[in-house]
């Protein structure tokens, strides 16, 4: 079996899917087609894998190619040195990991001269090959034979002790070097172990925020990602020390690892003269050669896996924001709070485009309150505004309540509406290159005050203009490898942006970027041309755009919506290639193709077999009758926001049972946090999420979703909320100045006693309260 082919036949195995789904699909990404429109437009070829499967796919496509490559040179160093043997080949060649297949080169891999190396060139070897095979020999005695003067760089071998270090040295680099042990104490290691986390010296009151973690002990492969990844920072921060150990160690004669080398080895005391030499062999290699280099391996790894659940949870809050519900195409107008320096307004039309700005001061310290009011009801009667919205940083609750005043002033006079909007990230793009191209005439202040009012109207459209690490819907994102987090978000961006299609005469550049095969080239050529010529008429005139191809254009052609365009399918998701297919509809139908659009009732008629071929099989036709029945449809929900209560904008407005409505921001492994217009987020840890158990908070919330939520408990020196969606949960009321909270809030610290209590399904909401803290006051900076 050639090297593609064994590819091909493992992730078949691992994706649980025919080898023929796998070759085609592999054959269509390298030759350039995009995952959206592989998954959308080959579904014959795949056998209708999605999205998902295909993301998952290319992934370990890409790890798969990369250990093939790392396998052929392997195996040509070994052969190079004329150690490759038929057992040694067999065994590279049936390596399935990365791991695995360095054990198997680590006692062939080029190194700098060792302790081991020098002993070997003094020929102590048979030394360390007599003991090791015959522990009745008497170490002082055998090594008596091997003493010697200094030769060139070789010390001498002045007396039997140094030939017994020299031969030690020997059996700890072949014992350490030993693939199968290697692999036999990592995963016991991984499986048994218990990642153990002290505070160091002195470190108390600096890193309080960790105090959680200051004797903390739990299953090393159970550890949580965001226990994790915060005891990663803590040990960054000089707060915390790291380690792991196997249960019983401190208690055994023995330590386990020890034992497993020995047995490994064949070496027993047996009360021969040899056996307490080759113990203390044993015990230095365990302590001195493997378990250094195995802890820091396991933590590494322990890392990389909670980093990766890391990335996952901020992929899929970056994937429920991006396709939160648009408001719409409404005139909006958009208020970005501030004290001092007053609040910043911008108006843009239904499109988006700016077109009116101004500067009001009703808060601290002018107060100018009225006059507040009238430059907006100016503003709003002036420009048509059907939405305001708010951002949601410094001082907005009290421009929410302007915006409330606004509203009651002005009805019924006009129909207006208020949404409390993020701002994160929102001064990360005013401040971008891309704004100042975008929108060069208008300060930095007054392009924020845009983004919010256009990342109402259109969350998508205009949050694909951030980087996604400034939207603020990750934990831990700057802990986290950057090159696969980059990876990840792009993917959730390119799915996101082509499930949704775009307008091509209405898009920017940054939302015409993430269209399948388009490059940011290519959308500012598709702009400038726009801006020419005008709008385009057809998709076919995507051809005429300088370095857009047939390759492109077949790649992001059913992504682009043009409405009103010469041809009606330009408007919806069916492909220019598959026209043929909608035209034979419409002639069997007795309809025209534009008649057909939308008629329902036709449509049930028509059965997709009859119109499959070669080319077109049963899943696009029937994917395409879908789409004429509701053609161009948005698959985002419809838009809602939150009614924040009134009279509740900080933390000490809040009161223990107060039920309140509010935004799912983030959601993490261990709860989801909501805002509650108290410029804090409250935390609904997993267990107070339903009251029935739950492994996955986003079987219950997502990202923007409006839900409701009871305060379970307050801390305002630590800026602590605590809510339950279980609206008949009661808090426990303990009065401590200005702090209320739940009695089990603050659990004493866990010992090794409590050691197996980390592996229960559900924490109690105190174990994440370091973290939360720490999430807090990262979400807090941006």
């Amino acid at each position: 079996m050639d090297v593609n082919q064994r590819i091909i036949s493992r992730l078949a195995v691992e994706l649980n899917v025919r080898p023929e789904q796998v070759s085609a699909t592999v054959a269509l990404l390298d030759g350039g087609a995009t995952v959206p429109f592989i998954a959308r437009y080959r579904k014959e070829a795949t056998g209708a894998l999605d999205d998902t499967q295909l993301r998952q796919l290319d992934e370990r496509l890409r790890y798969l190619r990369e250990l093939e490559e790392r396998r052929e040179t392997v195996l040509a160093a070994i052969d190079e040195q004329g150690k490759l043997d038929a057992t040694l080949k067999a065994a590279i060649d049936s390596a399935e990991t990365k791991q695995r297949l360095e054990d198997l080169y680590l006692p062939f891999k080029k190194k700098r001269r060792t302790k081991a190396q020098i002993a070997r060139e003094a020929g102590l070897e048979p030394l360390a090959d007599a003991l090791l095979a015959d522990p009745t020999l008497t170490p002082e005695s055998e090594a008596a034979s091997y003493l010697r003067p200094a030769e060139g760089d070789i010390p001498a071998i002045d007396d039997a002790k140094a030939a017994l270090d020299g031969a030690k040295q020997i059996l700890m680099e072949r014992f350490a070097e030993d693939p199968e042990l290697i692999g036999q104490l990592r995963e016991r290691l991984w499986q048994d172990g218990e990642l153990s986390a002290r505070v160091l010296d002195g470190k108390q009151e600096e890193g309080a925020k960790f105090s959680d973690y200051f004797e903390h002990d739990e299953k090393l492969a159970k550890a949580p990602s965001h226990r994790a990844l915060a005891m990663f920072r803590a040990r960054n921060e000089g707060v915390l020390s790291l380690s792991i150990r196997l249960p019983g160690e401190e208690e055994a004669p023995v330590h386990p690892a020890q034992v497993a080398i020995a047995k490994q080895f064949g070496i027993s005391d047996q009360n021969r003269p040899a056996d307490k030499w080759l113990a203390e062999v044993v015990r230095w290699t365990w302590r001195v050669k493997l378990y250094t280099a195995l802890e820091t391996e396991l933590l590494g790894r322990l890392r990389e896996q909670a980093e990766k659940t890391a990335i996952d949870v901020f992929a899929a809050n970056l994937k429920d924001l991006l396709l939160a519900a648009p408001a719409g195409q409404k005139v909006t107008l958009a208020i970005d709070p501030g004290l001092r320096t007053g609040c910043k307004v911008a108006v843009v039309d239904a499109t988006g485009q700016f077109i009116d700005q101004a500067t009001i001061y009703p808060h601290a310290p002018q107060n100018r309150w009225d006059d507040a009011l009238a430059e907006l009801a100016k503003l709003v009667k002036q420009h048509g505004v059907q939405l305001i919205a708010v951002g949601n940083g410094t001082a907005s609750r009290e421009t929410d309540k302007l915006a409330g005043e606004l509203l009651k002033a002005l009805a019924p006079d006009q129909r207006l509406s208020k949404v409390m909007v993020s701002e994160a990230g929102a001064s990360v793009y005013s401040a971008s290159e891309y704004a100042s191209k975008e929108l060069p005439d208008l300060d930095v202040t007054v392009r924020g005050a845009v983004s919010i009012a256009r990342r109402l109207q259109d969350p998508l459209a205009e949050l694909v203009k951030i980087e996604p690490k400034s939207i603020g819907v990750g934990q831990y994102q700057h802990d986290v490898s950057q090159v696969q987090l980059s990876r990840s978000l792009e993917a959730v961006i390119e799915d996101c942006v082509n499930a949704v299609g775009v307008d091509l005469n209405t898009a920017s550049s940054a939302l015409l970027s993430r269209v399948a095969g388009l490059s940011a080239a290519i959308a500012d050529n598709i702009v400038a041309q726009r801006n020419v010529q005008g709008a385009f008429k057809s998709r076919q005139a995507l051809l005429d755009v300088s370095r857009l191809g047939p390759k492109t254009f077949e790649q992001c052609a059913g992504f682009l919506r043009i409405h009103q365009a010469e041809n009606p399918l330009d408007a919806s998701a069916v492909h220019p290639e598959a026209y043929v297919v909608v035209e034979r509809m419409a002639k069997q139908s007795g309809r025209n193709v534009k008649g057909l659009i939308g008629d329902s009732a036709t449509l049930k008629t028509l059965k997709p077999g009859d119109f499959a071929d070669e080319r077109f099989g049963v899943p696009t036709v029937s994917d395409i009758l879908s789409e004429l029945d509701k053609p161009g449809r948005d698959p985002r929900p419809e838009f809602k926001a939150a009614e924040f209560r009134e009279g509740v904008e900080t933390l000490k407005d809040l009161k223990l049972s107060m039920v309140l409505e509010g935004t799912v921001t983030n959601v993490t492994h261990f709860g989801a946090f909501v805002d509650i217009g108290v410029h804090q987020d409250g935390l609904v840890h997993i267990s107070a999420l339903s009251d029935r158990f739950i492994d996955d908070p986003r079987s219950v919330v997502k990202a923007g979703d409006i839900v409701t939520v009871k305060v379970m408990s307050v801390d305002i020196p630590r800026k602590r909320v605590g809510l339950s969606m279980r609206l008949d949960d009661e808090p426990e009321t303990e009065q401590n100045g200005d702090r209320q909270s739940s009695r089990d809030e603050q659990p004493r610290k866990p010992s090794r006693s409590d050691k197996r209590q980390a592996n229960k399904p559900s924490e109690s909401p105190a174990a994440v309260g370091a973290l939360g803290a720490a999430l807090l006051k990262a979400k807090q900076g941006k």
